[in-house]
């Protein structure tokens, strides 16, 4: 990797972005290295851990609804390549409401784009899922063709049918452009290898700000997120599919997936935690956050109240202001594209990412002002679920 002008592309970070970005430029014809310094999905990193949630309900945010459904196909077809059909579980998404805005606006997105979708009453819900608490204002969104991504088997899937087109692959830590501004046409890593390229693809997740503190230290958020699998009785089939769909609570701000692959009830708090270093912080569960997702259980799954805890995850977001992503040429260096800010929505939305980022350094033009640096700010005020 160290010969001059041997790539059209780098692209730095093998998580769900950076992965899709490398896969999909290769695609177009480009030559392409993928450079991660702990390995694709590995455990520090944003897509690291076993599934995320695929899901078209995005409240009036239409173009995430839009990505969503072109994204899932495409992940189908790479699995389908890859022999890995396994990788995406159908198991329904629910969506739990009330009088959410947001929830009414997803079911008008739903509707305009043509998605498959039921809108349950509370009868329903009780007669459907009698193994969950509902409260009596209680409605429901059920997405039937949704479900589950197996996340870091997914993203390694990527990567290894990137390869297989001629993605150049390698574990290695880049260190960031040292010109105060310019083209950049190398990069060194900590290896002391020299990665040469016409273009930079920066797809670092957590790791942005700290590549470019003064332009990204205050603009990426990186939160602390708790997750814990607790056992399900023995025998008992309620809590997975088809009996348990992926839920999620728009009260509670908590969400969950059935008992898939013999690996527990999974719950999370979707509420941003503290904010962490993703190579310092802890990867033990803290006793508060544990105190809190037993409670939960407790209220919504009565029957998983005394449930024993089988794995608990620590891992990430990585938010920008309002969750938007970040898509976007660095102002200083013409040639070094930044792309993240998954704000703990954006793993399936990679297919459609990957195709975007690559269409707009293959073809020219300017992306959607939402994506644009200028447009993230330095304080948090969440409008992206």
């Amino acid at each position: 990797m160290s010969q001059p002008n041997n790539y059209d592309v780098a692209v730095i970070g093998a998580g769900v972005f950076g992965a899709w970005t490398a896969y999909s430029l290769r695609k177009s014809g480009a030559r392409v290295a993928l450079v991660d310094a702990y390995g694709p999905a590995n455990a520090r990193a944003s897509s690291g851990g076993e599934s995320r949630i695929i899901r078209m309900g995005y409240g009036p945010d239409d173009v995430y609804t839009n990505w969503s459904m072109r994204a899932l196909p495409k992940w189908k077809e790479l699995f389908a390549q890859a022999q890995r059909p396994e990788l995406f579980k159908q198991t329904g998404v629910l969506w739990v409401a009330h009088n959410e805005s947001y929830a009414f606006a997803s079911v008008a997105a739903l509707a305009k784009a043509g998605i498959s979708f039921e809108k349950l009453t509370i009868a329903e819900l009780r007669q459907r899922y009698p193994q969950i608490a509902f409260d009596d204002d209680s409605w429901g969104i059920f997405e039937p063709e949704s479900g589950v991504l197996m996340a870091r088997r997914a993203v390694q899937a990527v990567v290894e049918q990137a390869e297989k087109l001629g993605v150049e692959y390698r574990t290695d830590a880049v260190v960031a452009p040292s010109l105060p501004s310019g083209r950049v046409s190398t990069l060194q890593t900590t290896s002391a290898s020299t990665i040469s390229a016409k273009t930079f693809v920066f797809a670092c997740g957590s790791w942005l700000g700290k590549l470019f503190p003064g332009l990204l230290g205050n603009r990426i958020f990186t939160s602390r997120q708790e997750v814990f699998f607790f056992g399900v009785p023995p025998g008992d089939r309620r809590f997975e599919p088809p009996a348990m769909p992926t839920w999620l609570q728009l009260r509670d701000e908590f969400y969950g997936m059935p008992d898939l692959e013999g690996r527990g009830f999974k719950i999370a708090n979707d509420r941003h935690g503290p904010p962490v270093d993703p190579d310092g912080q802890s990867r033990i569960a803290s006793p508060s956050a544990f105190a809190i997702a037993r409670q939960f259980l407790a209220r919504r799954f009565p029957a998983l109240k005394n449930a024993p805890v089988v794995e608990t995850r620590v891992c990430q977001y990585e938010n920008t202001s309002n969750g938007d992503f970040l898509i976007d040429k660095h102002p200083a260096h013409e040639n070094i594209w930044l792309v993240g800010g998954g704000s703990g929505h954006g793993f399936k939305h990679g297919p459609s990412l990957g195709e975007y980022v690559a269409t707009c350094i293959t073809q020219g033009g300017a992306t959607d002002p939402r994506f644009s640096l200028a447009t993230k700010q330095t304080t948090q005020k969440r409008a992206i679920l």
